[in-house]
């Protein structure tokens, strides 16, 4: 038995329902030419080093498959064929790799950015010692300020 691993780059805005939709093709088109899918994990979305198909953003699957030697070419056609034709609107790039019988199956996958968590202004500038930055006041306080001086103001002259 072969092994091998499909990555796919999609579109950033896939939808679950669409993701599904490219999970079953694959697992059907691979069942049906005598091949079983072993994975299909979803990896999320990450900032891409450069834009593809005008998105700076994509999320990436990974899909596992193992297949005899004696069908591998027809069934990596055929997943050529379904990222390149079938699913052209949601799969950006793809990219078939085989692995070897004695390659670990584990892989690590940095931080998608819907893992990475949040913070707020406040604390990244604590993080990274800018903490000067944070007791000055900002223009809205300034602006509210000068908004009550002139209030006040006014009443001042209200009383003339």
């Amino acid at each position: 038995m072969l092994r091998y691993e499909v990555l796919l780059l999609t579109v950033p805005e896939i939808t679950a329902d669409e993701t599904t939709g490219i999970e079953s093709y694959l697992s059907k088109t691979l069942t049906d030419k005598g091949a079983q899918p072993t994975s299909f994990d979803r990896w999320g979305k990450y900032y891409l080093a450069y834009p593809v198909r005008k998105n700076d953003y994509g999320v990436y699957f990974l899909m596992r498959f193992e297949c005899s030697d004696e069908r591998h070419k027809e069934i990596i056609d055929a997943v050529r064929v379904a990222c390149a034709v079938k699913f052209a609107d949601l799969v950006m790039r793809h990219m078939i790799v085989h692995l070897e019988e004695r390659d670990s199956l584990e892989y690590q996958r940095p931080e998608s950015l819907e893992e990475t968590p949040s913070r707020d202004v406040d604390s990244f500038l604590k993080e990274n010692k800018m903490t000067g930055l944070m007791g000055k006041p900002g223009r809205s306080r300034h602006n509210n300020d000068a908004l009550g001086d002139i209030e006040s103001g006014s009443k001042n002259f209200e009383g003339l």
